[in-house]
């Protein structure tokens, strides 16, 4: 009793410097909002029955899972897995996709492996039934857990743990997730900002309403006629005629993929079918089709963009978007807003968009472009976008990039600096050529952005570029820099055009122009 009434004090008391005797002993920590489910050490090697394959590698560690319930309705899940020896004094968050439902196992054995005391949660919506976030339907605190709360308590709830367990608090504490799991990097400097000194959203479903209108949108244009289907090698057919129009939007003239999407402007009218259809061209419908993935959607009645299209580039990613089921994507958001007997093709863009946003948006969308509080506390945001994403369409992180450097604009201007080198000193943008959600696609399939957040922050560099790579089967074919939004690569005129060092980054505007 005695001990477990230490390791509680040692948990409680920000000071101190105590130090839990033994993994088994987190048992005791009395967590706010929580209770700790299972405290273990766990032998070096590899760790099986957790995820689909094994996890290998692993050094020995405490193994801590807790239950988190913030509100009457909540029962948030977490692990904090914490290096036995060795740790680098560092605490990193991890994030999760989708509606998540369990435990990213990979991403706490990645981090351990890296020397960090790790995290993860699975967002409070494990074992609800139904696909899709149905479970979540009639919850409001559940939807909050997933859409804004889970990874906050998360966050201080694994802190305690750390603490307990070390005697200490964390140096530096940092975010990585991608997807959803970039969602909740944005919610974390927005709504909480104090949490993390560094976060690497990848690839965020931050305007999260918008992108499932998207979703919607996509697959009626889809499925508007029988003809309005694009098969796969239709998809191949205009990425081809795509690039060859588009040379001047690639870095290197043999690139299979654009660096510049946006001063790409090819056409697909352009393959339209003189008579019938044919494997060389594209019907009326099968235009209109792709003319409304390229546009985005849009009200019927003002034209205004409700959300942005897909870029030039990820044509081959399109079938990603269609599901073969009868439903669009990820359709909890309208069953909780308009009944569970909720018809997708009654989905009205003109006067239902305000209803789900006035619903669900506070709840579950980060789109917030004041940043102030997390910039004034030194704390730094990497994000990163594959430009040939159509899961969450490139895009809009230009959008929300842009947004909070209008935001920034009055405190630029106040220091007598230009509103992109105020946003840049705190927060950076990296869209990666050719690569879709989150990995994989034509191009650059691969990035490493989370040293250079540690950087960032321990060491006071931001990063200029970050170098990306296409792998195949482990074996690497290129690698090139990334370059800071809105700069973009440029080959150097000589070197290898497979390798990083024959590039630098330049303006976007200039390269175009030449």
């Amino acid at each position: 009793m005695k001990k477990a009434l230490l390791i509680v004090l040692c948990g409680l008391t920000l000071g101190s410097r105590c130090f839990a005797s033994s993994c088994e002993g987190l048992a005791g920590l009395s967590l706010i909002d929580g209770k700790i489910a299972m405290s273990v050490s766990e032998p070096a090697g590899t760790l099986t029955g957790l995820s689909e394959k094994p996890l290998e590698n692993l050094p020995a560690f405490c193994r801590v899972a807790a239950t988190l319930m913030p509100s009457s309705d909540s029962s948030i899940r977490i692990e904090v897995w914490m290096p036995a020896t060795g740790w680098n004094g560092k605490y990193e968050g991890t994030g999760n996709g989708g509606y998540a439902g369990g435990i990213a196992f990979q991403s706490l054995a990645d981090g351990l492996r890296g020397g960090y005391a790790v995290a993860n949660t699975d967002m409070g919506t494990s074992g609800l039934p139904g696909r899709d976030g149905d479970g979540l339907v009639g919850h409001p605190e559940r939807w909050r857990d997933w859409g804004s709360r889970s990874t906050h308590e998360m966050t201080v709830a694994a802190k305690q743990i750390v603490r307990a367990f070390y005697g200490k608090e964390p140096e530096f504490s940092y975010y990585f997730g991608c997807s959803t799991g970039g969602q909740e990097g944005l919610v974390e400097a927005q709504r909480f900002p104090d949490d993390y000194d560094g976060i690497v959203a990848g690839g965020p479903a931050n305007n999260r309403t918008r992108l499932h209108m998207d979703f919607i949108w996509d697959y009626a244009a889809a499925e508007e006629t029988p003809g309005s289907y694009l098969p796969e090698a239709k998809l191949a057919l205009m990425s081809n005629a795509m690039l060859s129009a588009c040379t001047a939007q690639k870095t290197v003239a043999s690139d299979k993929f654009v660096s510049d999407p946006p001063a790409c402007h090819w056409d697909p009218q352009t393959l339209l079918c003189k008579a019938g259809d044919a494997p060389d061209c594209l019907t009326a419908e099968q235009v209109a089709t792709a003319k409304k993935f390229y546009d985005g959607p849009r009200n019927p009645v003002t034209n205004e963009p409700i959300y942005p299209g897909d870029a030039r580039g990820s044509e081959l990613q399109w079938n990603e978007v269609i599901p073969k089921d009868g439903a669009p994507l990820l359709d909890a958001l309208f069953k909780w807003t308009f009944g569970a007997n909720w018809d997708w093709r009654k989905f009205d863009f003109n006067r239902d968009v305000k209803t789900v946003d006035d619903t669900l948006g506070s709840m579950v969308n980060a789109t917030d472009a004041d940043l102030q509080a997390f910039k004034t506390h030194g704390h730094k945001l990497i994000v990163y976008h594959g430009w040939a994403d159509v899961i969450v369409p490139s895009l809009e992180s230009i959008n929300y990039y842009q947004s909070v450097e209008n935001a920034q604009a009055e405190e630029a201007a106040s220091h007598h600096r230009n509103k992109t080198d105020e946003t840049q000193g705190f927060f950076r943008l990296f869209m990666v050529p050719g690569m879709a959600h989150c990995g994989n696609g034509p191009g650059l399939n691969g990035i490493a952005p989370f040293e250079s957040i540690v950087t960032w922050v321990e060491k006071g560099h931001p990063p200029e570029k970050i170098i990306a790579g296409r792998y195949e089967r482990g074996v690497t074919q290129m690698t090139r820099p990334v370059c800071p939004y809105p700069q973009v690569a440029r080959y150097n005129g000589a070197g290898d055009s497979n390798d990083a060092a024959s590039f630098s980054c330049a303006d976007a505007i200039e390269k175009n122009q030449k």
